[in-house]
Formats: C-alpha cells, sequence, structure tokens
C-alpha cells in the first residue's frame, strides 16, 4: 500500500472484558509510498524508504500480534483488523462525591463553568443515594399497612446531601438568602458566596451563577436546592478550585451516569432532557469497558487526539477509558415518533439536566461521530460516539 507513514492515522479501540482490539490504519494518500506495517506487543511500526514511524501503546495495552484476523481495506477508512488484547483498564469510576472520605469534612460547592464558590464551608455529616422515582409505589406493595411516607417529599436537613441520578439536594441556610415579602410571589433563584440573592418570578425557579450567569440548578422548596451534577464541583474546603476543561467535565459526569445507572438498574437507554421536560438526545449505552487510542505522530510532529481532545494531557501516547453510545438528536422535532415511543417505554430511563448542557453534549456527540472512521460512525439508524470516563 502507498501512504506517508508521518501523516498515518491510527485508531485503535481496545474492549477490556472481550480482550479484543480493533486496529484501523488510516488509508493512505494518493501518489504516496509504499509502507510496510509491523504489529508489536507494545507498538505500531510503520516504514517507508523515507524512514520507520513507531508509535509506542500505552502501559496498560499488549496486542497479540499472531491473533490478527479479519484484514481487510475499506475505502475511505483504510486498513481494518481485529486481534487479541491484554488491557488492564482502570474500569474503577471516580465517584462524582465519595460519600466515605467527603462525608464529616468541611465542603465547598463551586460553580465548574467559572469556579464561583457556591456554598462555602459546609460540614456534611450525611451522604446518601435518593431512592429511584418509583420508590412510592415500591413502598405500597411491600407494606401491609398504610404507607407511611404518602405524599412527603424526602428534602435534605442542614448537614446532609442527597444524591440524586444526575443532581445533588441540599439544604441552603437561611443566612444565605433575603426574606421574601410576604406580598410579592417571587423565588430566590441567584446564588453566590457573598450572600446576594437575586429575585426572580414565581415561575422561574432556576439557580443561577452570579458570576457567569450558568444555571445551577432549582429550587424544589423554601430550604431545599437541587444542583445539577454537570453544573457543580464539590471539594473539601482544604483544595484549591479544580480546573477541569469545560467538554471533558459533562463527557465525564454523563459517562458515569450511565454507566452506574446501568448497572444498577439494568437499563441501557436514556432519554437527556431539560428541566422543561423538552427530549434533546436520545442515548443507547453499548459497552463502557472501551479504551480508545487514536493518534496523528510522528518525531517532528505530535497531535491531539480528535476524538477524546481538551483534556488534561495531550501526549499522544495516552489512552482513555471510554462508554460507547448509540445517539439521536431530538432537536428541531426530529425523530419525534421515536421520542415517543421511548417516552411510553418503562424500561427508558430519562436523565434531566439543564437545556443549555443537553446541548453542549450534542455537540460533543456529533464532535465525537464526526472524527471516528467513516465506516464506525452510524449502526443502523444511530449515530455513534464515544464519551471518554
Amino acid at each position: 500500500m502507498a501512504a506517508s507513514a508521518a501523516e498515518t492515522r491510527v485508531f485503535l479501540e481496545v474492549r477490556g472484558q472481550l480482550q479484543s482490539a480493533l486496529l484501523i490504519l488510516g488509508e493512505p494518500k494518493e501518489g504516496g509510498m509504499p509502507m510496510n506495517i509491523s504489529i508489536m506487543p507494545s507498538s505500531l511500526q510503520m516504514k517507508t524508504p523515507e524512514g520507520c514511524t513507531e508509535i509506542q501503546l500505552p502501559a496498560e495495552v499488549r496486542l497479540v500480534p499472531s491473533s490478527c484476523r479479519g484484514l481487510q481495506f475499506v475505502v475511505g477508512d483504510g486498513l481494518h483488523l481485529r486481534l487479541q488484547a491484554q488491557a488492564k483498564l482502570g474500569t474503577k469510576l471516580i465517584s462524582m462525591f465519595n460519600q466515605s472520605s467527603q462525608a464529616q469534612e468541611c465542603c465547598t460547592f463551586y460553580c465548574q463553568s467559572c469556579g464561583e464558590v457556591i456554598i462555602k464551608d459546609r460540614k456534611l455529616l450525611r451522604v446518601l443515594p435518593l431512592p429511584s422515582e418509583n420508590w412510592g409505589a415500591l413502598v405500597g406493595e411491600w407494606c401491609c399497612h398504610p404507607d407511611p411516607f404518602a405524599n412527603k417529599s424526602l428534602h435534605p436537613q442542614e448537614n446532609d446531601c442527597f444524591i440524586g441520578d444526575s443532581f445533588f439536594l441540599v439544604n441552603l441556610r437561611t443566612s444565605l438568602w433575603q426574606q421574601r415579602p410576604e406580598l410579592s410571589p417571587v423565588e430566590m433563584c441567584c446564588v453566590s458566596s457573598d450572600n446576594h440573592c437575586k429575585l426572580e418570578p414565581k415561575a422561574n425557579t432556576k439557580v443561577i451563577c452570579k458570576r457567569c450567569k450558568v444555571m445551577l440548578g432549582e429550587t424544589v422548596s423554601s430550604e431545599t436546592t437541587k444542583f445539577y451534577m454537570t453544573e457543580i464541583i464539590i471539594h473539601s474546603s482544604e483544595r484549591s478550585f479544580p480546573i477541569i476543561p469545560r467538554s471533558w467535565f459533562v463527557q465525564s459526569v454523563i459517562a458515569q451516569c450511565l454507566v452506574q445507572l446501568s448497572s444498577a438498574r439494568s437499563t441501557f437507554r436514556f432519554t437527556i432532557q431539560g428541566q422543561d421536560d423538552k427530549v434533546y438526545i436520545l442515548l443507547w449505552l453499548l459497552n463502557s469497558d472501551s479504551l480508545v487510542i487514536e493518534s496523528l505522530r510522528n518525531s517532528k510532529y505530535i497531535k491531539k487526539f480528535p476524538l477524546l481532545e481538551d483534556t488534561l494531557k495531550a501526549d499522544s501516547s495516552s489512552a482513555w477509558s471510554a462508554v460507547k453510545v448509540l445517539y439521536q438528536p431530538c432537536i428541531k422535532s426530529r425523530n419525534e415518533k421515536l421520542v415517543s415511543s421511548w417516552e411510553s417505554d418503562i424500561s427508558v430511563h430519562p436523565l434531566t439536566l439543564p437545556s443549555a448542557t443537553c446541548l453542549e453534549l450534542l455537540l460533543i456527540l456529533s464532535k465525537s461521530n464526526a472524527n471516528l472512521p467513516s465506516s464506525l460512525r452510524h449502526m443502523n439508524s444511530f449515530q455513534v460516539a464515544f464519551l471518554k470516563m
């Protein structure tokens, strides 16, 4: 085959549970030179008359060269082959809120977008997961007496934090809020560490960051506030605010939510909807054991992974654990019939996020899809994407 080794795109997806890998070497350009490709356990080597380029694989990935099979050339993609791989993937998820280590500690709530302190030095004595949305029906099935929890909501006390599917529930001290005028139908909807609040009409219960105006959550009651996981970072007050690229943070939070929900509830289909209940994306989780490497590199040229960009480490020898998903955009009345079908299916789980974050996620998915080899971008009528963890 003719190609320039310095410009050959390499895509590698390793499945940890299956111990297998899909390797794609980019289609050569016209007028290139002959190239010999060697696959070794820890590297890929490409030789041309001009020289040799070697791509080192991450330490946790080892290929089995003798197991190569399914070799084929796909127009528009390049050379495809499958082989066995030994991968030690870091499958332990980093919880969005470390219940064991951060309970009993003083924590600070930050706006993830700008770093504004939302709640400062809150000592959380209890960090508890909320039951599923249909817990009331289950209690009714198990109790032989009238349901003691009927028509009662779960609200955290001052030193509690309740964790939902995609949000935190916290109790805000009355000292952080201005008192509402009795005759004025208003809700407090803007919080900040300097104890100032902005009053908005009652129909608008959004909690807005005072500095960057991003929606952080919603008021649930006069004392309870819901903060979305994609908008808030909770850290020990002894630590400084962690600077994390926005796209990386959104991907990581959503990926972890999908994995945890699929494991706990055996559900793999999700509707991503805004706080206004409008569905933006249909997501179908395919697998959560992928390790993805995509590089374009030689000794004089290093480029970020297009698929997994905006990372803290731009080294092209890195690899990222990722979840593989199928998705369908639902904006501008697209896929209305499919949306209706999914919403009426009890096996489909809704995830509610701020509307702006739903659009951010759709952009992330679209960019991931566009950077995949063309033969991997679609599966039936769905589009394929990776969300890195």
